[in-house]
């Protein structure tokens, strides 16, 4: 299905004018017929106001970023896209499957896919929120799918949220060649989301391939977040082509372990600092015991044989690497 821009006239105000024309002389000729008693003239009255009540639908404004796609007879006659006020044939029928569906938007409750917009009780009201339904939004509008639990490429549960800045780029593909081309979407993130995110691990690990040359990198959902949600977005659009939607872009709004994992997980990243903390202690403190025997060599303070100066060494690594300050001894007597 290829997209028509309907190319009738936006002669919306002269047909506007014409019809109150139409029904003023409506009524003045039933007027006119009833007070002088000429019933010929009752027809042609009747004629006319219907013709005038006949023209009213074919009425359409649409404002800027809006389209309506429109059908004649379940043919699709074209799709009026340009802001206006327009006449159109009042047979055509405007046509939107998604009219109804309403996708969670940042800030409304988590797993509302599907909200029904509530017409209003008076008939003249719910015709214009029927017509207003029809519409379609050509703006961009963001998709918040809500957090899914998903197993990374180690097989540890994840929880992950994304949000997709989307549009409509081609109203045809969008209202014949899916079902609902709103609710497609929501479908097509969900799974590109799993497929992208089992091929990642939460934090960097070792021998893990994610991006299929074979060799290990250092690719990761926490710190490769950028890579994972452009790959996202292009497993999206990949999808969602045929039903006329262009992905805009696509980040990862939460990033977390399941919660029956996290304590562990946290434990986990707990031991790693402490260990790598407890290096770079260990690693100064060899650097500054190394600089005081340089120092009393070289200065020739105190002449230490190979015991004294595993002994001091002992003694300085406790001093550095210890959790709490160490309490000083003073040796009184003769240093041997």
């Amino acid at each position: 299905m290829t997209e028509k821009i309907y190319t009738e006239n936006r002669m919306g105000m002269v047909v506007l004018l014409l019809d109150i024309l139409l029904f003023l002389g409506s009524v003045a000729i039933l007027i006119y017929g009833a007070v002088e008693e000429i019933p010929v003239l009752i027809l042609p009255g009747f004629l006319i106001l219907f013709f005038a009540i006949f023209l009213i639908p074919g009425l359409k404004v649409i404002k800027p970023q809006e389209a309506l796609v429109l059908t004649l007879f379940g043919k699709y006659k074209g799709t009026i896209k340009g802001e206006g006020f327009y006449f159109i044939n009042p047979f055509c029928s405007a046509v939107n499957p998604a009219a109804d569906t309403k996708l969670a938007q940042s800030g409304e409750n988590e797993g509302s896919r599907k909200v029904p917009i509530r017409a209003a009780q008076t008939p003249d009201a719910a015709a214009n929120a029927a017509f207003a339904n029809k519409k379609i939004s050509l703006k961009a509008m963001t998709l918040n799918n809500g957090r899914q639990k998903i197993n990374d490429c180690l097989g540890n549960p994840i929880e992950i949220g994304i949000a997709v800045i989307w549009k409509v780029v081609d109203t045809a593909k969008a209202v014949f060649n899916v079902d609902n081309y709103k609710e497609y979407l929501s479908l097509q993130c969900d799974s590109a989301l799993r497929n992208i995110v089992r091929i990642y691990p939460y934090d960097v690990s070792k021998n893990v391939d994610t991006t299929g040359d074979g060799q290990a990198d250092e690719g990761s959902l926490r710190g490769s977040a950028e890579v994972v949600a452009q790959r996202i977005r292009e497993e999206i659009q990949s999808k969602v082509n045929d039903a006329g939607l262009e992905i805009i872009d696509a980040r990862i709004t939460y990033l977390a372990y399941a919660p029956e994992i996290a304590s562990v997980m946290l434990q986990r990243q707990q031991a790693s600092a402490i260990v790598d903390a407890r290096k770079m202690i260990v690693d100064g403190a060899v650097g500054m015991v190394e600089m005081a025997l340089e120092r009393l060599n070289e200065k020739q303070t105190v002449v230490l044989d190979e015991e004294r100066k595993a002994a001091m060494v002992s003694n300085l690594l406790v001093v550095l690497c210890g959790n709490h300050d160490a309490q000083p001894v003073v040796n009184s007597g003769t240093l041997y």
